[in-house]
Order: structure tokens, then sequence, then C-alpha cells
């Protein structure tokens, strides 16, 4: 039985969408990451090592979860790669543990791979303070969602990533369904194999990880799978927009000492030159490593790196097979 996700009244005053919910689910028990583990009905009665062992075994569980999903996962990917290419963004709306794993992975984006801040978002139900402090019901509340997304003007170019592990969430159905109304595509990333959308849903990617070690803790399981996920799906859609090369984070910005240092090893990885060289060639190439890459690959000057870079998207392997 398909249970749909929640059933909103829609009012249109105006300019102005007010949105009421009416929620179909008062009984959330019906739903598998609300349901006990058989497997840790005595989970209070075992050893410290026992218990560890019990949530590595029921960790293990999760890859596999994930595995059965990447066929909706690549179809994501491709939405986000055409949404970045086209001067669209990638957003990802969630409340307490959700939001906070699409906040980590939005901001990790710009200094892993070079990407402009604006155009990964992370947006979480309760605003920044949500980020480090638990704030109970702003979940429940369907028009902060649509909120959320019209101050950000989301539009046809965008792409938003709705993360609800239980399904169930009101913030980010109000979020999603203001989001489909503005015609951006639209993804909804859940753990459970009943609750559904009642309007459409571009991509629906549903890891099923089974109940929780801790009956409705779904920062265990269901937010390692939605880690993984998102984790996935940034670094697929960065490799397919030119920002790896080979395996090596080319477009990192070396805003930092580790981040230098990568920087710095990574072309002396490529161009096999030494670390004095590396650094020379990154200062010569204002902080890009891919720019100093190419640079040195083809005797070229920055200028020059830099035109054949954009003529080919930005792929360095583009780069070098033209030029043979």
């Amino acid at each position: 039985m398909r249970i749909p996700f929640c059933k909103y009244s829609l009012t249109f005053q105006g300019i102005n969408d007010t949105m009421s919910i009416m929620p179909e689910i008062k009984d959330r028990s019906q739903l598998i990451t609300e349901q006990r583990n058989p497997r840790t009905y005595d989970i209070d009665c075992k050893t410290t090592l026992e218990i560890v062992d019990t949530i590595n075994a029921e960790d293990a569980m999760v890859v596999e979860a994930v595995h059965q999903e990447r066929e909706h996962i690549a179809k994501a990917v491709e939405l986000i790669v055409d949404a970045l290419k086209s001067g669209g963004r990638l957003l990802y709306i969630g409340a307490g543990t959700s939001g906070r794993i699409g906040v980590q992975d939005a901001a990790e984006c710009p200094p892993t791979f070079g990407t402009d801040p604006n155009n990964i978002l992370g947006v979480i139900a309760g605003g920044e303070r949500a980020v480090f402090q638990s704030v109970e019901g702003a979940e429940d509340l369907p028009e902060d969602g649509v909120h959320d997304i019209q101050i950000r003007e989301v539009n046809h170019k965008d792409v938003v990533v709705g993360i609800t592990t239980g399904g169930t969430t009101p913030y980010v159905m109000g979020a999603l369904f203001e989001a489909k109304m503005r015609n951006a595509k639209t993804v909804f990333l859940c753990c459970n194999p009943e609750t559904i959308p009642n309007f459409n849903i571009d991509v629906i990617i549903r890891p099923i990880v089974g109940p929780e070690v801790i009956t409705g803790s779904t920062r265990m399981k269901a937010g390692t799978a939605t880690k993984l996920i998102v984790n996935t799906l940034t670094t697929t859609a960065m490799i397919k927009l030119g920002k790896v090369y080979e395996n090596l984070m080319v477009d990192l910005k070396a805003i930092s000492a580790k981040l230098a240092d990568r920087a710095e090893r990574i072309i002396m990885t490529v161009c096999n030159v030494s670390r004095e060289d590396a650094k020379r060639l990154l200062d010569t190439a204002y902080g890009n490593a891919k720019i100093a890459i190419v640079m040195q690959k083809l005797g070229i000057d920055y200028g020059e790196a830099r035109k054949r870079l954009d003529a080919c998207g930005g792929f360095i392997r583009k780069v070098l097979e033209q030029q043979g």
C-alpha cells in the first residue's frame, strides 16, 4: 500500500500562496523507520562491545540499500549536472539530521571542488541556528518550506533535493511543492517504502535501511544512507563537470595550509615535478592547480592555459587530448 506523503489544501490569494496541511498519517508506527528492530530488543542488556558490534552489523546493511538505488541516484546526478551547466543551482532542503547533512555537503563543495558558494546550497528548517541546536517544531511548518524556496528565488534552472528520511516532513513537502510550482527539477530522498508525495517528483531515491537500532533514531542508519547519497550526488556531478582529473580534485581552492599542500602534491603527481616547482607553478597560476597543470603539461602561459580550459569546458583531459 502506498501512503500519500501528506494531503494539502491550496488557496491562492493574489500573489500570495497560503498552504494548510492536513496530515493523513497521525500514527507513524506504520512507517518502517518508526518500527522496532527485532535484532535489538535486548540491546540494553548487552556489554559495551556487544552494543558496538550490533550497531556495526546494522550499519553494514546501509551500503546495499544505497546500491539498490544507484539508477535513481544516477538520474538525479544528471539533473544536477544539467542544472549547474545551465547556470542553475542545487538546493538541499531538510529538517533536523537531514537538513544538517545537506548543509554539510553544500558547505564542503567550494573548498573541495572550487564551486561558487551560491551554486550549491543547504537549507534547513529553523534556519542557521538549527544547524547547531535542535529547533523542534520547525519541521512541521510547510509554509516555512514554501518561504525558504521563495526567498531564494528558485526557478526552472534549479534542482531541489528534499531530504526526509521518514518521508513525512511537512517543511520539506512545502518546499518541494513550491519548487515544482516554479518548474524546478525535484528529487525526493527518503528511507520509507510507503510514503510518496501526492504531486509529481522528477526522481525518487528510496534506500530502505529498515528499522533503526534505537527505534525512530533516523540519525543513524537512515542518516548514514543520506550522507552516502548526497556525497555521491555532488562528487559524481563534479566529476562530470570536469572538476576532477584522474582521481584528483584539481579544482580545489588552496585556502588553507592543508589544501595548499594538497594542491602542490597534485601538481607534483600529475606533472612529475618537485615540490619547489609545484609551488612556483601554483603561484604563477594564481593558486589554480588545474591551470598550473595545463601550463606545465603544454608549456604555455596562464592566459593560454585558461583559454584552452574554457574552450574544453574545464576538462584537463580534453585539453591534453586536443594537443595530441
